[in-house]
């Protein structure tokens, strides 16, 4: 559908000798530029959540790095319909009680959903009925930390957080399931040069 829009587009402004550049308002200067997404405050926990709805199924993702840069990753796969907007608020909430549970005071939110994130910021009106409860709690959750501060980041920003969702949404779970922490290995040799 995407590439859709982008022919029509294309088919709609033809160029030729007349062409003019398209003169394109921005009201949000964020969109037209890319920032850096560290924070410059290295005492504060940052947070990542993402969702994903596939034909699979429908999976969260958040992870929490603390101030020294441990990783703490946590996926769920959600039983329930879900569209894409109710997957990025479970998972925001998951992160958020995770948060809550290891006593962090301060806490840096980011996600690429910038819907989420704007109603979180309280820039934008939640309009759709089923969405108000997910904002109330998020709201509710937002009030336990002293400093709290919600961010939009591009979707390349959170790829892992994305493929933890896309991993819970893939998999067929009979029931919970655990699975120690991730340990992410560099290794700068061939697999067979370690079997001798």
């Amino acid at each position: 559908m995407k590439a859709q829009a982008l022919a029509d587009h294309l088919a709609e402004n033809p160029v030729d000798d007349e062409y003019r550049p398209l003169s394109i308002y921005f009201p949000d200067e964020e969109v037209n530029s890319i920032e850096e997404v560290v924070s410059d405050d290295h005492h504060v926990w940052k947070m990542y959540f993402d969702g994903a709805v596939n034909i699979k199924g429908v999976g969260i993702g958040a992870i929490l790095i603390s101030p020294i840069g441990h990783y703490y990753p946590a996926t769920a796969r959600l039983q329930f319909f879900c569209t894409n907007n109710t997957a990025e608020y479970e998972a925001c909430i998951m992160g958020l009680k995770m948060a809550i549970d290891l006593d962090m005071h301060e806490l840096l939110v980011m996600g690429d959903s910038d819907l989420i994130i704007r109603q979180a910021q309280g820039e934008w009106e939640t309009r759709d009925i089923k969405l108000i409860p997910y904002r109330q709690c998020v709201q509710d959750l937002s009030k336990r930390f002293r400093s709290i501060e919600f961010r939009y980041i591009p979707r390349f920003h959170n790829e892992l957080v994305d493929a933890l969702a896309t991993l819970a949404s893939m998999l067929p779970y009979l029931g919970n399931t655990h699975v120690d922490p991730l340990e992410i290995q560099v290794r700068n040799q061939h697999g067979y040069c370690n079997t001798i």
